[in-house]
């Protein structure tokens, strides 16, 4: 035990303690006022191993000490068995970023010493919590997070089996524009059994690829031996592994979704709507209803909301408003501003599971007749196509924050005239008289009899 005489300051927390986190043990270092001395704090330091019963051990010497606060850095996966289970001893838990608690330059590093730094900035209130979602949620993000990988190496074991078709002269993939549809898996299995007639195997066509038979016996025609019928088969096989593999997972998620529930009486959230009597119209959402309420957005589909329910959770209190759930996001450029100069920095990286399943989202609404591909339409032409895309993704986030903040929202639909019909006429004027006097011309404007 090490005791420590400094200058008492107004910190927000009295009993801290902080973990710095390892693979096979944590660093930790607790911080409370001294008994009888005023001004005084007594510093302990001491290392655990990271097994359960000697983290249950740590929780119930912390709840014992009072402590208020335990602070722990993100270091990859291994400060879950930490959290969870300090958090089921009643201790409130912050995840903090690594990047926000970097120590000063010119200081030694050591565990210890990242320890009792992580424990000083947590005392005096200089860390912000990182967004952990409850268990419910975390267990519904664990399923979504796996199928996405699924789905990712289904498709690149489709592009390998494409591959293997090349290395045979086969050109399937120029004829049929989906080898895994009802007449392409046909040939693939067929080709994998053994048969080597391409005219055989243009005769399994189906539906419009019935006319190109010629062009699919052309292109069927190569070097295919039986080295790449065994490859194909073992690829084959893979593919229909993890497509199992994925309908398993959509029934868990649906499942899951099914049981848990949205509480929606925490501060930030919108008032309950209420009926002709005046009591609340509804009770708690289920995830399940609140993403159908997340299809009808032009773009998002069932699985889409299921990641935006999984990844952001389904209690806005989190997010008191949607510009904060919009910057954790990182959809929207960082402000940088020196003296009197402002720029906009980049956005950042953000949550890849998020913003890769809002990127699909919007570029699903760019091509509908809707307000979202309205939007979209607007901003390519001086924008360009990435940050037209990222500010759709952003319009999406909005509207799902506000869906799942009021239970009794739904979607309306503006229009694609909606910023037609909120132009602000005297900006449009200018705007035009500036485009032709650019172009050489003088303009003179005359009021008409109608305005």
């Amino acid at each position: 035990m090490e005791e420590l005489r400094e200058d008492h300051d107004d910190g927000t927390v009295a009993r801290v303690a902080a973990i710095d986190i390892a693979k096979a043990s944590g660093m930790v270092c607790l911080r409370v006022p001294h008994d009888t001395i005023e001004g005084r704090r007594i510093q302990q330091v001491w290392n655990v191993a990271s097994t359960t019963n000697s983290i249950l051990e740590l929780g119930d010497r912390l709840v014992c000490q009072g402590v208020e606060r335990v602070v722990m850095e993100a270091t990859g996966s291994y400060w879950r068995p930490f959290f969870y289970l300090l958090e089921s001893r009643g201790l409130d838990c912050w995840l903090v970023n690594a990047r926000d608690v970097k120590n000063v330059p010119g200081r030694p590093k050591t565990d210890k010493l990242d320890a009792v730094w992580l424990a000083k900035l947590a005392e005096r209130g200089m860390v912000r919590p990182s967004f952990v979602p409850p268990k419910p949620v975390r267990q519904l993000r664990d399923l979504t997070r796996t199928r996405t990988v699924f789905i990712q190496e289904r498709t690149r074991h489709k592009h390998r089996v494409d591959k293997a078709l090349q290395d045979a002269q086969i050109k399937l993939s120029d004829v049929v524009s989906d080898l895994f549809g009802l007449s392409g898996r046909a040939m693939l299995d067929a080709l994998a059994a053994g048969e080597r007639n391409p005219r055989a195997l243009a005769d399994l066509a189906k539906g419009s690829l019935v006319k190109k038979k010629p062009a699919l016996a052309e292109a069927l025609t190569g070097q295919f031996e039986d080295h790449h019928g065994r490859l194909l088969g073992v690829l084959l096989g893979t593919v229909d592994h993890l497509t199992t593999q994925v309908r398993e997972l959509d029934r868990l998620i649906a499942d899951l979704m099914e049981q848990t529930t949205a509480s929606h009486d925490g501060p930030g959230t919108a008032p309950p709507h209420t009926d002709d009597t005046g009591s609340p119209a509804r009770g708690d959402a289920t995830a399940q209803e609140l993403a159908e309420h997340l299809d009808a957005v032009p773009g998002i589909g069932p699985a889409t909301a299921q990641i935006i329910l999984a990844e952001i959770g389904l209690d806005m209190s989190r997010f008191p408003t949607p510009e904060h759930l919009v910057s954790w996001a990182k959809l929207c450029p960082r402000t940088i501003q020196s003296g009197a100069k402002n720029t906009a920095g980049p956005a950042g990286k953000g949550n890849p599971w998020l913003k890769g399943a809002l990127g699909e989202a919007a570029n699903a609404a760019a091509r509908t007749n809707t307000f979202l591909g309205a939007r979209y339409r607007r901003i390519v032409k001086r924008r360009g196509h990435a940050k037209a895309l990222v500010a759709v993704a952003r319009s999406i986030l909005v509207i799902a924050w506000h869906l799942i903040n009021d239970p009794d929202a739904r979607y309306q639909e503006l229009g694609t005239d909606w910023h037609q019909r909120h132009l602000n006429p005297a900006r449009k004027t200018r705007d035009l008289v500036r485009q032709l006097q650019a172009l050489g011309h003088q303009v003179t404007l005359a009021p008409t009899a109608l305005a």
